[in-house]
């Protein structure tokens, strides 16, 4: 089994784009005229830390889980939640990570010594694109963050939660790649030459 796992963040209580828009409506000695919406400036960071993830792309399941710091004991920590997370049954789980430095740290080694069904593939460098969890972070931001105002940092975790459960019951299976629009069938324009019968 696959399992792409990564780290989204710093993640900053904050409002984030959409959250609610000042009056469109101006007065000027010519009367009242409508202007661009503008949003609300926030200044506030009212905590901040890190969304820990993995993505089983066969399944589509995610497991999610905030911490203050990005350090190698989360990552440890993380990585047992994700051992308990996954079925025993599986034999084999190689783990796609990137090459933060907190990934290779001792913690992890002695981690994947006491733990031998894991294996970690490390991607090669600047190649984040090759990690499918990358691709479902912006998922996440849509579903958790997007027009949305945070006064601490525990609200966003809430929120993450409950985004990766809305997720995890409407899962689908993860494909990389993009997205296929759908095309419409081109009628022949003035060009064409007619059919010779």
């Amino acid at each position: 089994m696959v399992i792409d796992r990564d780290e989204m963040g710093p993640t900053s209580a904050k409002s984030y784009p959409g959250v609610r828009l000042l009056p469109a409506i101006e007065t000027s000695p010519q009367g009242p005229h409508a202007s661009r919406a503008k949003q609300e400036i926030d200044y506030g960071r009212r905590g901040k830390g890190y969304i820990f993830g993995a993505l089983q792309a066969a399944t589509g399941a995610v497991l999610t889980e905030p911490y203050p710091r990005r350090t190698a004991a989360n990552w440890v920590d993380f990585l047992a939640k994700v051992d308990a997370w996954v079925s025993p049954e599986v034999e084999h789980l190689y783990a796609i990570l990137d090459n933060l430095e907190a990934h290779r740290a001792t913690d992890v080694l002695l981690f994947n010594v006491a733990h031998p069904r894991w294996e970690f593939v490390f991607q090669p460098k600047y190649a984040a694109y090759l990690n499918l969890i990358e691709a479902w972070w912006k998922i996440l931001r849509s579903l958790a963050l997007k027009g949305r105002r945070f006064e601490t940092w525990d609200e966003i975790g809430q929120a993450v939660r409950d985004a990766t459960a809305y997720w995890n019951a409407h899962r689908h299976p993860f494909h990389w790649g993009r997205r296929r629009r759908q095309r419409v069938a081109r009628q022949p324009g003035i060009a064409v030459l007619p059919k010779a019968s």
